[in-house]
C-alpha cells in the first residue's frame, strides 16, 4: 500500500537534507531526501538552502513515489526513517 502525504518539515542544514512526513495507516513515517538526490531530481547543482522548500515542492510527487517505494521494500521496523540518496534515483 502506497505512504499518503503528510507534513512538511523543512530543510536540515546539518543533515543537508529536505526531511517530510508520510503517513501508512494512520501511522507517521519520517522521510528525508539528500540535497544531492533533489538536485539531481531537479538537473541542477548546489541549491541554495532557502530555495529548498520550492524545489522539493517542485518535485514532490516524485519524491512522494521514491519514498513510498523505498518504504514498501525495507524491512517493518517501528521508527525506520526513509532516507533517499542519489544511488536511489539510478532506478
Amino acid at each position: 500500500m502506497p505512504l499518503m502525504r503528510d507534513r512538511i518539515i523543512g530543510h536540515d542544514l546539518e543533515r543537508l537534507a529536505f526531511r517530510f512526513t508520510m503517513l501508512n495507516d494512520g501511522e507517521v513515517v519520517q522521510c528525508q531526501i539528500s540535497d544531492a538526490a533533489m538536485d539531481e531530481l531537479a538537473g541542477m547543482q548546489g541549491t541554495e538552502s532557502s530555495a529548498r522548500q520550492a524545489q522539493f515542492l517542485s518535485l514532490r510527487e516524485t519524491i512522494e513515489r521514491l519514498a513510498s517505494d523505498l518504504y514498501d521494500e525495507a524491512p517493518r521496523v517501528r521508527g525506520h526513517v526513509v532516507r533517499i540518496f542519489t544511488r536511489h534515483l539510478q532506478r
